[in-house]
């Protein structure tokens, strides 16, 4: 989600082609569908209903030309579990995203967040597993049945797929990581600036001062209350954390995340019938949805799932990557992707329930990710495991469960937790390269994005 500057080069470290824009989320998913459903509970009036039903936008779910999006397997209970891939578009479709997002004329689209999100089969625990837009793999043949685009097979960066329709995207991640999608949700700037007004704001934190000229992100050191641009800013600043790449905004973004799952979860979020609509008038104008979800009924089925995982069973966590040997400013999958990959697709919990109270109660430093526990044999909900569960099974969630520890893996309700701004000389001001805490400290006469 960068915005580069005219005429500044973004740093030659700095993962990725860093278009300008850039994050759209499960935040967006789990607004609408968690919106809906209190709507629903609430009374919903068939003007509203029609009104919210008629916000909805359809694609299909897969757009290879060979081969599908996958099946589940129903467990011994006969449950099956849910996965929701997120797509994040960097168009610029409309004249609102346009005047949020810059660069109107550009054309095209990239899939600038793939995420995908499991809901166990039990759900009683989930898991949501950032794939990096910068990732090079092989990508499938793949023909966008609204627009007639296609595309060979050949190997490349996954976030161009979306340029062939969401389908293509859907395909590609199945294809990388072998998990089964069910469905996809696909989400625009204007959305996120409406949907963070319409919950009253998110409380992010943020371990020094921040400046980013790129996104135009500015905040103290601290905790703030983050709505409308100033959210956007924040989802799509790349150079302010960790080391300045994509994956150091990842790990923000599934921090702001976490606050907006503990903010919806709240008592107070969902009891103000107005807020509840114009959140959910929000969510639905904002988002694209395969044509499996393209209607309230549908909508309120999975927000009911998914409003049944406790903040504490949600784990967020990034897909193993190392350097691509082609080119330093991408990400191929490393070694550990897979096992990761594996433990999803049978799912397998990532966090235990001890574990995750464990890091719950505790407050890590900044940058720091939450404890994250070898998975047992069991679901972790509380079902024995089948009798088909093997040590290798159980070897291969436990894999995981490290991989995901290695990628910045947290739970929902992991708070204390700040967002650690970048050391290094990741943005450039006035011609001349810094971090974005002296970024801060060169810029007193910029504004301050929230208080």
């Amino acid at each position: 989600m960068t915005a580069t500057l005219p005429g500044t080069p973004a740093p030659a470290h700095a993962r990725g082609s860093d278009p300008p824009g850039r994050r759209r989320r499960w935040l967006r998913w789990v607004l609408a569908a968690v919106a809906v459903l209190a709507l629903v509970a609430a009374g919903l009036t068939a003007a509203a209903y029609r009104h919210l039903n008629a916000n909805l936008k359809a694609a299909p779910l897969f757009a290879g030309t060979t081969g599908d999006a996958g099946v589940e397997t129903p467990d011994a209970f006969g449950d099956s579990p849910i996965n929701l891939l997120v797509i994040g578009s960097d168009g610029r479709g409309n004249p609102a995203d346009c005047a949020i997002g810059g660069d109107c004329g550009s054309g095209g689209a990239n899939a600038d967040v793939e995420m995908v999100v499991h809901v166990s089969a039990d759900r009683t625990n989930a898991t949501v597993m950032s794939v990096p837009r910068d990732t090079v793999t092989s990508l499938p043949a793949c023909r966008d049945p609204q627009t007639g685009a296609s595309m060979a097979q050949h190997t490349g960066q996954i976030n161009s797929t979306l340029a062939y329709g969401p389908g293509c995207t859907v395909a590609a991640v199945h294809q990388l990581t072998g998990i089964p999608i069910d469905h996809f949700v696909m989400a625009d700037f204007a959305g996120v600036v409406a949907m963070s007004d319409a919950v009253g704001g998110v409380e992010v934190c943020v371990s020094d001062n921040v400046y980013d000229p790129y996104s135009h992100l500015k905040l103290t050191a601290g905790s703030h209350t983050l709505q409308g641009l100033a959210a956007l800013e924040f989802l799509r600043s790349r150079h302010a954390f960790g080391d300045g790449s994509d994956l150091g905004r990842t790990y923000a973004q599934h921090l702001f995340l976490s606050a907006m799952i503990r903010n919806l979860k709240s008592a107070g979020t969902l009891a103000n019938p107005a807020a509840v609509y114009s959140l959910a008038d929000a969510a639905t104008k904002a988002v694209t949805v395969d044509t499996g979800l393209a209607s309230i009924p549908s909508l309120v089925g999975l927000a009911a799932d998914l409003d049944k995982v406790a903040t504490h069973r949600v784990t967020f966590t990034t897909m193993p990557n190392g350097p691509d040997p082609a080119n330093a400013a991408r990400v191929v999958p490393a070694p550990a992707a897979a096992a990761l990959f594996a433990a999803i697709a049978a799912d397998q919990p990532l966090t235990s329930d001890t574990a995750a109270s464990s890091s719950a109660s505790a407050t890590p430093s900044p940058g720091t990710p939450a404890a994250v526990a070898k998975p047992s044999a069991s679901s972790g909900s509380g079902r024995p495991a089948s009798a088909s569960a093997s040590s290798a099974s159980a070897a291969s969630a436990s894999a995981a469960a490290s991989a995901s520890a290695a990628a910045h893996a947290q739970t929902a309700d992991a708070t204390g937790t700040c967002a650690p701004v970048s050391r290094d000389r990741t943005v450039v001001l006035n011609g001349r390269a810094m971090s974005p805490m002296a970024a801060f400290a060169a810029s007193p006469a910029v504004p301050v994005s929230a208080p």
